[in-house]
């Protein structure tokens, strides 16, 4: 399937504009989420055997595989039910804000095929947090899915920083009723002053009102608590990372994911003058590195879903090896095809039974 794509296929999207491509793949990914039997017959054929591979217990959940597709690809949660059938064992939707909000002008996502690499700057464009919760609403619930959903939220461009968790807070009232998991994204390069959410301080503030909303759902009986996890920054120091690390101890997170894109500009990149996230290949290093310190950090007790510059089986092994309990994809789904994940999944469990 990789060799199709790669001949025909992605040739044929590489001459789209970046955006106009994603938004082809996406609406092909729900054309095919729409047809029950052909999704039942793909995941039949891309699912692994349970012989080839022990599925993953992580933050009171149950993976079926160590892969998943993360957020950005599918923003307003229209794809994601047809993840399992291109083999991903989660998928991530969102970046979702309380209010909707256009994003960015465009053009605002480059591609780099030489590095497989992105920039974008997206800038959290969505249908906001009260059409995504109408939409999960009609599509199938919380234990009636062949894998997690986790969905994750950010902050609305016009919320005041220092409103922030009031912001994140009517998101997660809306949809924590319809995730397996939550992520609070406050490291995306692209919305102003986002990434202040990650000082000590404003982060204490943001995961106290998360955190206590999800104890009074608890209290109230008839809801299920929801793992909350925090997406961090590459860009982060490691003294910066200590510092997360005790407010998420501090507050009872069930989780981290290591990382989202990055503002530096590696290698050929210093002469780029695209601003925004860059992800795929270049950021590999950066990211494995990461997850190795909080792996380490935390005596390997903190679960960590790592991401960022996955291209094959062994920089996705790289990650589980540095610490990770699952693994992310998506620049790398753009140069490899849709059955990316699949391939993944099935060569960690190759190399799992070795």
């Amino acid at each position: 399937m990789r060799a199709i794509y790669e001949k025909v296929i992605r040739p044929f999207l590489f001459r789209m504009e970046s955006e106009r491509a994603h938004e082809v793949a996406v609406h092909s990914m729900v054309a095919l989420g729409r047809v029950y039997p052909a999704c039942r017959l793909l995941e039949s054929f891309v699912r692994l055997s349970p012989g080839m591979f022990r599925p993953v217990q992580a933050f009171g959940l149950r993976f079926p595989n160590a892969v998943g597709l993360a957020a950005g690809f599918d923003k307003n949660a229209c794809a994601w039910p047809a993840a399992a059938a291109l083999g991903f064992g989660h998928v991530e939707i969102g970046t979702v804000t309380a209010l909707a909000q256009p994003g960015n002008p465009r053009p605002r996502v480059f591609r780099y095929p030489r590095q497989e690499a992105v920039i974008n700057r997206m800038g959290f464009n969505n249908q906001g947090s009260a059409a995504v919760a109408e939409r999960l609403s009609r599509q199938p619930g919380r234990g009636r899915r062949s894998i997690p959903l986790g969905i994750n939220l950010g902050k609305s461009k016009v919320a005041d920083i220092d409103k922030a968790a009031a912001d994140y807070l009517e998101s997660f009232g809306r949809l924590a009723d319809h995730a397996d998991y939550v992520v609070l994204n406050v490291s995306s390069p692209n919305t102003p002053g986002l990434r202040q959410l990650q000082d000590e301080s404003r982060l204490r503030e943001l995961l106290a009102a998360i955190t206590g909303a999800n104890r009074e759902r608890t209290g109230a009986g008839a809801k299920a608590r929801v793992p909350i996890l925090l997406k961090i920054s590459p860009d982060l120091e490691f003294g910066q990372v200590d510092g997360v690390l005790q407010v998420i101890s501090d507050h009872g997170l069930d989780g981290i994911i290591a990382t989202n894109t990055t503002l530096a500009r590696p290698g050929a990149f210093s002469r780029v003058p695209e601003t925004g996230g860059l992800s795929g290949a270049p950021l590999n290093r950066r990211s494995t590195e990461i997850i190795n310190y909080i792996s380490r950090a935390t005596g390997g007790r903190l679960p960590i879903i790592g991401v960022g510059g996955i291209t094959d089986v062994e920089t996705a092994a790289e990650k589980l090896d540095a610490g990770a309990t699952l693994v992310q994809v998506y620049t790398g789904m753009i140069y490899r095809g849709p059955f990316f994940g699949a391939e993944l999944a099935r060569g960690l469990a190759d190399r799992q039974r070795r």
